[in-house]
């Protein structure tokens, strides 16, 4: 397990909405110390355009602009608080259309691979095996290397159609984690919302962290 904890975690950003999500996950597991392959596809670049004002690079490298302006829509600090800064090497880019990437390969090891957000364009391409992007490439190599893909699709309402690559996802291995956050741990205002979404998928990873106050714990019961 303590190898496993060493291992990367592959993170894909697509043109669903809900960019903040990504974002902030990216921050969290870079405060956590886990080393991360990024990859953005061309919708999820135009998302992220829109929804956070930052225009990324084809690969992403400048990261570190969307996650400041994650912060912002988060009315935070540019700059975490009391956080050591990462290593500069913790986070490597790539861009979507690269297929000589670690991550296109089985042989290659991660520690798990998250789609956030995940449309429904993606969740089609990954469900019937016919990868059209270094993201769909990376998810059908997690599935079949039985590795742990988690995707977080935001879209609503869903059709029969969407259901259906869902249930087959599902049924193939993958972890379905909705962008529904609950309001159950003292929601007080954006960042609370987000902040549920990034912490289930962090407890996915066995990854931990204090993004939220649990279920039955003595101040969520005193804010209830």
């Amino acid at each position: 397990m303590n190898e496993e904890r060493r291992l990367p975690m592959v993170l894909a950003i697509t043109g669903a909405s809900g960019a903040v999500y990504a974002a902030r996950l990216l921050e969290t597991l870079i405060l956590a110390g886990v080393k991360v392959h990024l990859v953005v596809s061309e919708s999820g670049r135009a998302v992220i355009r829109h929804e956070l004002r930052v225009d990324l690079q084809e690969d992403a490298s400048d990261w570190q602009e969307m996650i400041r302006a994650g912060r912002r829509l988060l009315q935070l600090p540019a700059e975490p608080e009391q956080a050591p800064r990462p290593p500069a090497d913790l986070v490597h880019s790539h861009r979507c259309d690269d297929y000589f990437t670690p991550i296109a390969s089985g042989s290659y090891l991660t520690r798990g691979m998250v789609i956030c957000p995940c449309s429904g364009a993606t969740l089609a391409g990954i469900a019937h095996a016919a990868s059209a992007n270094l993201v769909q490439r990376a998810a059908e190599v997690h599935l079949k290397e039985r590795r742990k893909l988690i995707l977080v699709p935001r879209e609503t309402p869903v059709s029969t159609l969407q259901l259906e690559n869902q249930l087959r996802l599902s049924q193939a291995g993958a972890v379905l984690l909705p962008a529904a956050p609950g309001w159950y741990h003292g929601v007080r205002d954006l960042r609370d919302l987000v902040d549920f979404i990034v912490a289930r998928v962090m407890d996915q990873l066995n990854i931990d962290h204090h993004q939220i106050r649990r279920w039955g714990s003595e101040e969520t019961e005193e804010d209830a």
